[in-house]
């Protein structure tokens, strides 16, 4: 799978990350109000696609879908994760594009041991720079750097 399919993968997963208000519908219903509204021009993370019509490849949406359902389903652990190395973040003090993004990057780290911490941190990063603040880059490279070495050490 090519870094452009993941990449697009992750920006979508971090849409329907952003998008989650609770658990109280299934990820299915979820996925399909995404899939079916997410073209929308000007939504609050960016346009969608650079071109509304255009459809999304199969290998981005398949990604995307995995990352969220991981995202999903794993929810209360993720959450517990970052509020232990957010220190002095509350996560409903933090702007939703940084907590959706830091949650997707956690699952990444605690539950993707495929993917090397490097390029999860500096994914979460790239993405980052797009959908959040200026601050966004180095708060979410803070909180991930801090997961990444206790939660996944490095091999020597």
């Amino acid at each position: 799978m090519s870094i452009g399919i993941r990449r697009r993968g992750r920006e979508l997963a971090l849409k329907i990350i952003y998008s989650l208000k609770d658990q109280n519908i299934s990820m299915g219903d979820v996925l399909g109000d995404f899939w079916a509204n997410f073209r929308f021009a000007e939504d609050q993370l960016g346009e969608a696609l650079d071109e509304a019509d255009a459809p999304v490849h199969p290998e981005v949406r398949r990604f995307a879908e995995e990352l969220a359902t991981g995202v999903f389903s794993n929810l209360g652990e993720i959450d517990r994760v970052i509020e232990e190395f957010s220190t002095n973040w509350a996560l409903d003090r933090m702007a939703r594009v940084d907590k959706a993004l830091l949650r997707l990057a956690t699952f990444e780290l605690i539950c993707r041991p495929d993917v090397p911490s490097s390029v999860v941190i500096n994914e979460a990063i790239e993405v980052g720079k797009r959908y959040g603040t200026k601050e966004t880059p180095a708060f979410v490279n803070g909180i991930l750097d801090k997961i990444s070495r206790t939660r996944r050490p490095s091999k020597a």
